[in-house]
């Protein structure tokens, strides 16, 4: 115990000195020894397919010296799914209010500064701060603290959630997605008798080098970068939601780097009640 806390220390005090790719490697031996046995480890994110999906939301910023370790951190969350018995769906949120010191993010939205910013209030938080990283809408950590995302993901997984399909995905025209969505309809006993259907379209990757700013001279890497969250209808108690939306896409897609998230959230940034993922099939 004395030596974990000790080289936890060190770590923490050159966090901001390493670089992208030796703080990756550092994360992942975190998550190794400290999220997971071994053996969860050995046939990498396949196999997830029964597991209790959570919604991990990242609010990060390219202009915000501490966030590249919370990238590198949401990206091995991402590629290795270390929690036994959870399906961590991932989504990056970049906010704005770091765009300063010469350099902005170029996947920054005042959307999502706002959507942390409700958040901050439902936590009771003074006020927001990155990297931040929200689980199922029901818990809030710092997002580089690597046990206490665990711990969250963890807890999020016993939690019961309501099934949501996404059953088919295509691109009706370059700039247009087709999603076919069935939702469960909410149980007597929930809390809330509605909840919002939402659909957040991701990139699978991105890469930026930072060229001012606090970050300047890195390069960072994302996973589920989101670019549009949409709200497409609304599950009651006892009505099953069945629905094909389309979505317009920002820039013309390449289907290869599109992810589709879809979520049950309720009121007012409530708890997320059930997510799926899909990505776009290639051909």
């Amino acid at each position: 115990m004395v030596i974990t806390m000790s080289i936890t220390m060190r770590m923490t005090k050159r966090l901001r000195s390493l670089t992208v790719p030796i703080l990756a490697a550092l994360v992942t031996v975190f998550l190794v020894a400290n999220l997971a046995p071994k053996s969860a480890f050995a046939a990498g994110p396949a196999g997830h397919e029964h597991d209790v999906p959570v919604l991990v939301e990242l609010f990060t910023s390219e202009g915000c010296s501490s966030c590249p370790p919370a990238d590198a951190l949401l990206g091995k969350l991402d590629e290795l799914q270390p929690i036994p018995g959870a399906l961590a769906i991932v989504l990056s949120e970049h906010v704005d209010y770091w765009n300063h010191d010469g350099w902005k993010d170029a996947y920054s939205s005042s959307f999502f500064t706002a959507r942390q910013e409700d958040y901050a209030h439902k936590f009771g938080l003074k006020s927001s701060f990155t990297p931040q990283i929200v689980i199922d809408g029901a818990a809030q950590v710092n997002g580089s603290d690597v046990r206490e995302v665990g711990s969250g993901i963890e807890a999020a997984e016993k939690r019961p959630t309501i099934p949501i399909r996404i059953t088919s995905v295509s691109l009706a025209n370059p700039k247009t997605l087709r999603v076919q969505l069935e939702v469960d309809a909410l149980p007597a006993e929930s809390k809330a008798h509605k909840a919002g259907v939402f659909i957040a379209v991701a990139l699978n990757h991105a890469q930026s080098h930072v060229a001012a700013g606090e970050n300047k001279g890195r390069d960072i890497s994302h996973v589920a970068v989101v670019e549009s969250i949409e709200k497409v209808g609304t599950v009651e108690t006892g009505k099953n939601f069945v629905r094909e939306v389309q979505l317009k896409l920002k820039t013309a897609a390449d289907s290869q780097n599109l992810r589709v998230i879809a979520y049950i959230q309720g009121p007012d940034g409530g708890e997320v009640l059930g997510s799926a993922l899909t990505k776009l099939p290639t051909n």
